[in-house]
């Protein structure tokens, strides 16, 4: 590997196969899908909630640390309160009250031995090397700034949470603003400034950068343990597209040019949209609820965000 790039470029080439497993782990489908029992998805945002807790108490007792001040902005960043905002409003319980909840007592009687490990190895980490914080920071807040707003949309229809409500942890105000919400534009400048701060906080300290690397693979396989933990949805997905004799799903030219002999275009756009709402979500959940992020998965799906925008427009 060459060290003499930069730690956000040498964060995305390191963790490739990260990203590999946690794209095709079943959890992540179900996720990404809306697929989850609803209590299921509350008790995998309850499980966030404690690992979020954690961090970003580590990240505030180091905040003055020359690796992670560059980066650090709880403001703009932290993700905790939203989660007990999120998981307070689905219960319809006061945010003092969730965690006597029977959902969440039953979660810590006792907690899961993964969610104890991802807890454990953030506290290990605030009490001997701090440094390392940078990397569970990469591993969090850049996936969270991925294409939030899709996935919003699926839960939204899922769980029936209207009008935003619920739904917090995807949303992000504008860098410097403390009011207005974050376009998929001012993501992009959050998610900029935040690697000019990892590179600026690491700089060309060549060992660091071998323990941040280090590091960030740990939390990655943090995080996909938990994925493992989700259990399968009560109700069974529908069938693949082509099987149990449902008609193959024509292909977008056989599509155009059939609907270029009818008057009106208005199902292609429908199916079209759907679809790529579909895909957008499937591709970047591993980025996004998860937890899973990288400058190159990250580039392909503001591209595709790019080119929804464009298509729902025309």
């Amino acid at each position: 590997m060459d060290y003499s790039q930069d730690i956000s470029t040498l964060l995305r080439i390191s963790t490739v196969q990260a990203h590999d497993t946690a794209s095709k782990s079943q959890g992540a489908g179900w996720l990404t899908r809306g697929e989850l029992d609803r209590d299921e998805y509350v008790r995998y945002l309850m499980m966030l909630y404690h690992i979020y807790d954690a961090f970003e108490r580590a990240l505030e007792q180091h905040a003055t640390h020359p690796v992670l001040l560059p980066s650090y902005n709880p403001g703009l960043l932290s993700r905790a309160s939203s989660l007990a905002a999120d998981i307070s409003q689905i219960l319809q319980v006061p945010e003092s009250q969730w965690q006597t909840h029977p959902l969440h007592v039953q979660l810590m009687s006792p907690p899961p031995a993964e969610l104890t490990a991802y807890i454990t190895r953030i506290n290990e980490v605030a009490s001997t090397e701090p440094a390392r914080l940078l990397s569970h920071s990469y591993a969090r807040y850049l996936g969270d700034l991925s294409g939030g707003q899709f996935i919003k949309r699926v839960l939204a229809k899922s769980y029936e949470l209207q009008d935003g409500l619920g739904l917090s942890f995807y949303e992000f105000r504008q860098l410097g603003s403390g009011s207005t919400l974050a376009t998929i534009g001012d993501m992009k400048k959050i998610k900029d400034w935040f690697r000019d701060g990892m590179n600026a906080g690491v700089a060309d300290d060549v060992a660091l950068k071998q323990a941040v690397i280090e590091e960030a693979n740990i939390a990655y396989h943090h995080n996909i343990a938990l994925l493992a933990l989700l259990r399968p949805p009560s109700r069974p997905a529908p069938a693949p597209v082509g099987d149990s004799g449902t008609p193959p799903e024509p292909s977008p030219v056989a599509e155009k040019q059939q609907l270029d002999l009818q008057p009106s275009v208005s199902t292609y756009r429908t199916s079209t949209v759907v679809a790529l709402i579909a895909a957008v979500c499937l591709a970047h959940f591993f980025i996004v609820v998860g937890g899973f992020t990288g400058e190159k998965g990250a580039a392909k799906l503001e591209a595709l965000q790019q080119w929804f925008a464009s298509s729902s427009s025309t």
